[in-house]
């Protein structure tokens, strides 16, 4: 509208008798950010029918059976494997199914492999390397995520720079090293020391650990500083209570690490009477029939299985466990 009030010493102003233009529509303007609806292949209302649902379970269903036969079919052979006989497990083509249930064959791998005595030696060298991996490990990660020492990203870059090496590359300088130990002099072949300290020291689960450590809030370290702890009492009284998924993942896999290694152990094990059971059973193999052999690995598989199976739940808890909620 325009002002039509006469102001002093200028004339008044005469309206337009033209119609104001309409004011042009404003088109809308594009997003710039992407579209965020996904379409699937299957749309949501076709899921609501019956035939969309029934479509639907039988692929999932189908699946699901699937990737667990694949999974679960070497151990099916395993135990069915060890309860036929020579010549069933000779014979072309191989039958799925034993015809008879001898459950006999474990209890004569158990006596002719001494199977007793090389699960013993087996536990004893996977305990003592759960317990220094953990003093070792835990104590370096917590050095490097809270206490930040000097050059301590050059020190982590080091020890990831160790993952890149194949095991084979130090098999020798790590024999060496255990055959006459630098300073001491100490020969620790035939000895449970050749496991547990090069087991101690692993760059990956140092990783693990100081990524878990940076995850803590720096407001329970400081309030703790605050009240006078010292830094091992907050790792032994803060750090640790929180940090159980992780540490339970670092246990189970330095355990499992132990019991299934076969190269190391028979480098520099040569004693018959201190062999893993991996070892032990390999050096036997020759001498007992194919299903007794058989029933040996499915016994040495089992106290895996079962540390898998309790505590699977701890597994899948450290590896996702990347904050913590206040």
């Amino acid at each position: 509208m325009s002002n039509l009030t006469a102001q002093p010493g200028r004339p008044a102003l005469v309206p337009d008798p033209r119609p104001e233009p309409a004011p042009a529509a404003r088109r809308p303007r594009r997003s710039k950010e992407p579209d965020r609806q996904f379409r699937s292949l299957v749309s949501p209302h076709t899921l609501t029918t019956r035939r969309g649902r029934l479509v639907y379970r039988t692929v999932l269903t189908l699946v699901v059976v699937t990737f667990t036969a694949v999974f679960v079919f070497p151990l099916y052979w395993m135990v069915t494997g060890a309860l036929k006989t020579p010549e069933e497990l000779a014979q072309i083509p191989p039958s799925f199914f034993p015809t008879s249930l001898d459950f006999g064959v474990y209890a004569e791998a158990w006596d002719q492999l001494d199977l007793g005595l090389f699960l013993t030696n087996t536990v004893i060298y996977a305990s003592g390397a759960w317990l220094f991996t953990l003093a070792v490990d835990v104590s370096a990660a917590y050095a490097l995520s809270k206490l930040r020492p000097v050059l301590g990203k050059a020190v982590l870059g080091l020890m990831l720079a160790t993952l890149m090496i194949p095991p084979m590359v130090i098999l020798l300088p790590a024999y060496l090293t255990v055959k006459d130990m630098p300073i001491f002099g100490w020969d620790l072949l035939n000895t449970p020391w050749v496991i547990w300290l090069p087991a101690a020291a692993n760059g990956f689960f140092i990783f693990l650990l100081k990524r878990f450590f940076d995850s803590i809030p720096k407001e329970l370290l400081e309030a703790a500083q605050i009240d006078g702890a010292s830094p091992a009492r907050i790792l032994w009284s803060i750090v640790l209570p929180v940090s159980r998924p992780i540490l339970g993942v670092v246990s189970i896999l330095s355990v499992v690490n132990v019991w299934k290694d076969f190269v190391w152990p028979l480098l520099v094990l040569p004693d018959g009477e201190k062999m893993t059971i991996s070892v032990g059973i390999a050096s036997l193999s020759a001498q007992m029939p194919q299903n007794v052999l058989i029933a040996s690995l499915v016994i040495a598989s089992i106290p895996t299985m079962i540390v898998f199976l309790v505590f699977q739940r701890s597994i899948m808890a450290g590896l996702t466990a990347g904050s913590l909620k206040g």
